[in-house]
């Protein structure tokens, strides 16, 4: 398996929305209910872009078989130097390494842009998801009970942060 790590282009985006889309109708990864439009993911990576923030895409043999970015944590100036990520991987290739390469690359381009601090949010039901991050040195800092809804039930939110080095 050969695994290319690369910045994601205009071209990736339907592959980034499929991904995205089956995240959001059937896992708790995502919080949203509703599938979301190229246009809406055009808009994204735009953003993104126009914000020199990160899409790192994984190739494999010339199909987008996950992607990871990060994003300002909180819009306030007090919080510019610390960003939360998403890292997603298609269904049928998870846990083959590709989401390690992926956040390994995403940390390493935060430390490149000066960022200090590197939130993931996750869904405390997902134990994989917080094992994944807690082998890249991420610490729980927080559970926040009931804050979400979705698939008929009240998901809590574990927030877990990483001090960049």
């Amino acid at each position: 398996m050969s695994i290319i790590l690369r910045s994601a282009t205009e071209n990736d985006l339907q592959k980034i929305l499929k991904i995205v889309n089956h995240s959001i109708l059937h896992t708790t990864a995502n919080y949203s209910y509703e599938i979301q439009t190229l246009e809406v993911q055009q808009k994204w990576f735009e953003d993104k872009k126009a914000k020199n923030l990160p899409v790192v895409v994984a190739d494999l043999d010339g199909e987008v078989v996950g992607f990871g970015s990060y994003g300002q944590f909180r819009e306030k100036i007090g919080y510019q130097y610390t960003v939360e990520h998403s890292v997603y991987v298609v269904d049928n290739i998870i846990g083959k390494g590709i989401g390690s390469k992926l956040l390994t690359e995403l940390i390493r381009l935060a430390k490149e842009q000066g960022f200090h601090v590197m939130i993931g949010a996750i869904d405390a039901d997902n134990a994989g998801s917080i094992a994944f991050h807690e082998k890249f040195g991420f610490v729980a800092t927080g559970t926040i009970r009931e804050v979400g809804y979705k698939f008929d039930h009240w998901l809590d939110l574990v927030f877990m942060q990483l001090i960049l080095k």
